[in-house]
């Protein structure tokens, strides 16, 4: 099994995605863990889909 290059760190009000191999956070705040949104991006990356669900996430903020 290898190491997941993105993981969903948790920081007060919510998770933040981290980068663990450019050691830096990506993407928006998210208030709910984003579990299909790492499993997408460690996986296929397919770019409409990661798009889609950043989308989703957004909205669920508002």
């Amino acid at each position: 099994m290898s190491r997941r290059r993105y993981v969903a760190r948790g920081v007060p009000g919510g998770f933040r995605i981290w980068d663990n191999k450019g050691r830096r956070r990506w993407g928006d705040h998210c208030e709910l863990s984003p579990d299909d949104l790492l499993t997408e991006l460690d996986g296929g990356a397919n770019y409409t889909q990661i798009t889609a669900l950043l989308e989703r996430y957004r909205a669920q903020k508002r």
